[in-house]
């Protein structure tokens, strides 16, 4: 109960101290976010054309959920 009591520091007087090296561990893939942007738009398009292939309706839904979420995020976002 002790801990509940005590006063928390704001989390702007909280800083990371960063680790020496830490930007040449090989388990961490940096730049490769672009790559991976690219492969995730790659397999929503496979997907939707998959499912455009069976049900052209709903591919249709699918296309609009996709964009009015996009939108909408982005609404959200900038607000």
């Amino acid at each position: 109960m002790k801990l509940l009591a005590q006063e928390l520091p704001s989390p702007r007087a909280i800083q990371e101290t960063p680790v020496p090296g830490a930007k040449q561990d090989p388990l961490i893939a940096h730049g490769l976010q672009k790559e991976q942007y690219v492969g995730i738009i790659g397999l929503a398009i496979a997907l939707i054309a998959a499912v455009g292939f069976f049900s052209r309706r709903f591919e249709y839904a699918l296309i609009f959920a996709i964009a009015l979420s996009a939108i909408l995020i982005a609404f959200f976002l900038f607000i």
